[in-house]
Formats: structure tokens, C-alpha cells, sequence
């Protein structure tokens, strides 16, 4: 974060001649982001600075090699170099970025408690203290928190309590990845709930005749069944049945086929 146009001081070079054939010039090679700068003092000593030219990114370049010649004037010249390895320091300047922008998952209504749904991942271009990541959940819903657990140094989901396919068959999240400063980001974390065959078909008595006249014509309804399954697709399809010594009655659908009618004598329903 260094910014450009900033100085670093250099040793000086020593030469033990005088007048011409001592120190006259510096020459700095190596490197676009550095360029080398030469202040003359009141006693006319020479002294080299290094000048950031350029702004650092660790990421792109953690070390720049230079090389500092100094010059006298003899003839012919004679020259002394000094290598510089300038070691660039990181700074927290990359947000976290997740691998996916959505994750999506299809989990079974009887997946049991305490299971790992998913596990996210974001990674962090910055190193050290600076690259570390913690996931959570993003402005959760009291229900969300208590449905679902994010571990903030693994991001694994874990599922906290039984999920029910009919009480809601999808839930979605939304998730941070925030490094040791300030810098995050988000992703969504979309969870479909399938259903399983958890639910037995119910049955209730809508209407039903007290009793029942011995010369009631054949097809006289008695009673009025309603047969519910919470389940869904097949898993929510029944088939009724009587279970009769004598076969003195039958079922009939209604045209709501969650209705039944309980007819007496078979022949005319």
C-alpha cells in the first residue's frame, strides 16, 4: 500500500580516490516500479534513494530484484554494484470471493439431525493473518438460525433440526465469507427438500346416517369419508378399501376425489 513517489534511502558508495577519479554517478537497472534518485549534500556527497515509480501488488510480485551500480570517472571507468531485493509486505487490500455465486442442494425430508448439507468455499488472495476466512450466515431469519448451522472456520451446513417437506419444501439463505478486516462476500445457498412417504393417509367421517331403513333402496349413501395423505405425488395416492364379512356395502368416489361415499349394496353406486 505503499503509495508512489515514496523514498527509501540507500547505503552511499565509498571510493577512497579523489577529484575525477572518485564517485562522480549512480545507475539503478532491474525493475519498472523503482527508479533511483540521487541527492547532492552541502559537502557534495552523493547519496542514492530509491523511488517507488510504481504501485506494489504482493500478488502479482512478491520480491523485485534490483541492481545499483555506482561510477567513478577514471579511464576507464571503474564501477561497484550492490543487489537490492526489495521484499513487498501484504496488505488486506482482496476481498474473499466464494466459488459459486449459488449452491444448490437437494437433500430428503428424513435426512437426519446433525448432518452436513453442504460445505461452502471462498478463498482469499492475500496471505497470512490477512487471508483468513469466516462464513456465516447474512441478516438470518430467526427460523433459518434455528433450521440451519454454519460453521464459521469450515463453512459446513450442518442441519440443526428434521426438516418437513410439507411445512415448507425449500428454504434459502444467505451467506458471507469475511476476512480479518472489513472486506466480505455473499452467496446464496438454496436448499430443496424432497419429500418421503412420512405421513399415513386419514381419514374423517363428514356425514353419516344414524341408521338406516331394512327396504332402503340399493345405492342409498350412509356416509360421507374424507381421505387426506399430507404427502405429495405417489407418495400421497390412496387406495381405499372395505374390509367386510358380508359384502352389503361399497365405496364411490365423488367427483373431489378426496371424497368417498359409503353407499349401501354395491349394484348402484
Amino acid at each position: 500500500m505503499t503509495p508512489p513517489g515514496s523514498r527509501i534511502p540507500l547505503s552511499d558508495a565509498r571510493d577512497p580516490d579523489v577529484g575525477v577519479n572518485s564517485l562522480q554517478s549512480y545507475e539503478l537497472s532491474g525493475d519498472e516500479h523503482f527508479s533511483l534518485s540521487v541527492q547532492v549534500g552541502a559537502d557534495g556527497e552523493k547519496r542514492p534513494e530509491l523511488v517507488l515509480a510504481k504501485a506494489l501488488d504482493r500478488e502479482e510480485a512478491a520480491f523485485h530484484e534490483l541492481v545499483l551500480r555506482a561510477i567513478d570517472g577514471g579511464e576507464p571507468a571503474r564501477t561497484g554494484t550492490a543487489r537490492i531485493r526489495v521484499s513487498v509486505l501484504d496488505a488486506n487490500d482482496n476481498a474473499p470471493v466464494f466459488s459459486q455465486a449459488v449452491y444448490a442442494v437437494r437433500v430428503p425430508e428424513d435426512v437426519p439431525v446433525g448432518s452436513t448439507l453442504l460445505t461452502l468455499s471462498a478463498t482469499d488472495a492475500d496471505e497470512g493473518i490477512n487471508a483468513n476466512v469466516k462464513y456465516s450466515l447474512k441478516k438470518a431469519t430467526d427460523l433459518a438460525s434455528e433450521i440451519f448451522y454454519v460453521d464459521p472456520e469450515t463453512g459446513t451446513i450442518r442441519l440443526l433440526r428434521s426438516l418437513d417437506f410439507e411445512e415448507d419444501d425449500s428454504h434459502e439463505l444467505g451467506v458471507q465469507a469475511r476476512d480479518s478486516g472489513e472486506l466480505f462476500d455473499t452467496a446464496t445457498v438454496s436448499i430443496s427438500v424432497t419429500d418421503v412417504n412420512d405421513n399415513a393417509p386419514e381419514i374423517s367421517v363428514r356425514s353419516a346416517l344414524n341408521e338406516i331403513s331394512e327396504d332402503a333402496p340399493p345405492g342409498t349413501v350412509v356416509a360421507l369419508l374424507h381421505v387426506q395423505d399430507r404427502d405429495s405425488g405417489a407418495n400421497g395416492e390412496v387406495r381405499c378399501s372395505l374390509n367386510l364379512n358380508g359384502v352389503m356395502f361399497d365405496l364411490a368416489a365423488s367427483p373431489l376425489s378426496s371424497i368417498l361415499s359409503l353407499c349401501y349394496w354395491m349394484s348402484m353406486c
